[in-house]
């Protein structure tokens, strides 16, 4: 009887806890709903921005040579998939500003004596020059245009060139990887990890630190104080500004020390984009900040916002892989620009010119964050 009556009592008791918690998940509506949104953002994300094998790459073409063969060749590298050429350079300079500043990924150079060289019997060379900063999209795109070539000039080879139609090394397939020669993965995911690793730690620390003062009843303290928002909001994000210089500086010395990765453009300019992009992250912190009710939802909506920021903007997969959709959401993100701008200096020795675009995008979001965490501020405050 006494069993009988504790095995009522457990499972009242075991019930009135578990009514007592869903009652409690369902005044947290955040956590509810992050609780369904993030399986269902990343099963949308892996699935359908996600692609290791991009194709449509940019590519630019100086063709000297005006022949039927060239033409040939030029659609057989178009009908691999890989390769879309959209730009049409008059010189080698403006094809190589092409490549610096990132608007091709390939730039495919056909001589003026190509169709020559081959009637005489003699070795014709193709140049492909290949933005190799990101090994995984370049490596395909190469490695399918050599047998590509081949198979579609074996048609064209009639008449006085059909002795060409059996030798292997009629047309030679000259490539250069520009700014990672060697292929080596370190030097893309180096200078990637750089933008993850601040957006991680600077849009979660501002995050917590105003939403630690509401919890902990401090707030008040500042509201009495006679400051304006702005100044409350500079003053909360400059401590974490001097954290994030440290961050750079520490993973900039590691980079170079194990990982033999050094900045090769210029350094000012470098700390211009960093500090730019640090502060916008902090004021993403800031504007999360005034959205949540306590750290927990703070810290859910910053892993809401770092989720989309490793996978589409670039770090871990080839961003022009991904499907328009998923690049327009990946344009929008900081830290798509900081990696193009970091990578441009670190690797390609990028100059102002070169990454102005993404500087004058982090500045527009740098403007539209912090006047929406000002006016959150303001309706906080009220």
């Amino acid at each position: 009887m006494r069993w009988l009556v504790a095995r009522r009592g457990f499972r009242a008791r075991l019930g009135a806890i578990i009514v007592k918690e869903v009652l409690q998940l369902g005044r947290d509506r955040l956590t509810f709903a992050m609780m369904f949104a993030m399986p269902i953002m990343q099963l949308l994300l892996f699935g359908y921005a996600i692609d290791t094998d991009p194709h449509r790459l940019p590519a630019a073409v100086i063709a000297a040579d005006q022949s039927q063969i060239t033409r040939t060749v030029l659609s057989a590298l178009a009908n691999t998939g890989y390769m879309n050429f959209t730009r049409r350079p008059t010189s080698e300079e403006e094809a190589n500003a092409l490549l610096q500043r990132g608007e091709v990924q390939f730039v495919v150079t056909i001589p003026s004596d190509f169709t020559r060289r081959l009637v005489r019997g003699e070795r014709a060379q193709i140049l492909i020059d290949a933005d190799a900063t990101d090994p995984l999209a370049a490596a395909n795109p190469l490695a399918a245009a050599g047998p590509a070539i081949n198979q579609a000039l074996a048609r064209d080879f009639v008449g006085p060139l059909a002795g060409l139609r059996n030798k292997a090394d009629a047309v030679e397939l000259v490539v250069q990887r520009r700014y990672n020669p060697e292929g080596k993965a370190r030097l893309n995911i180096v200078p990637g990890l750089l933008a993850v690793i601040l957006t991680m730690t600077m849009v979660m620390m501002t995050a917590l630190a105003v939403t630690r003062e509401r919890e902990r009843g401090t707030m008040e303290n500042l509201l009495a104080m006679p400051v304006r928002p702005i100044e409350i909001m500079v003053g909360k994000i400059v401590p974490y500004i001097v954290i994030g210089a440290v961050q750079v500086t520490v993973i900039l010395l590691v980079a170079r020390l194990l990982f033999d990765v050094a900045v090769e453009g210029s350094l000012p300019l470098f700390c211009l984009g960093t500090a730019l992009f640090i502060t916008v992250n902090l004021a993403i912190g800031f504007t999360i900040s005034t959205l949540t009710q306590n750290q927990l939802q703070a810290m859910q909506a910053s892993f809401f916002m770092m989720l989309p920021s490793i996978l589409l903007s670039g770090f871990m997969f080839p961003f022009r892989g991904m499907p328009a959709w998923a690049q327009w959401l990946g344009e929008a993100l900081p830290a798509t620009h900081f990696m193009r701008i970091v990578r441009g200096v670190m690797l390609k020795g990028a100059d102002l010119g070169d990454v102005s675009a993404e500087l004058i995008a982090l500045v527009a979001m740098l403007l539209i964050v912090s006047t929406l965490a000002i006016s959150r501020y303001k309706v906080t405050l009220d």
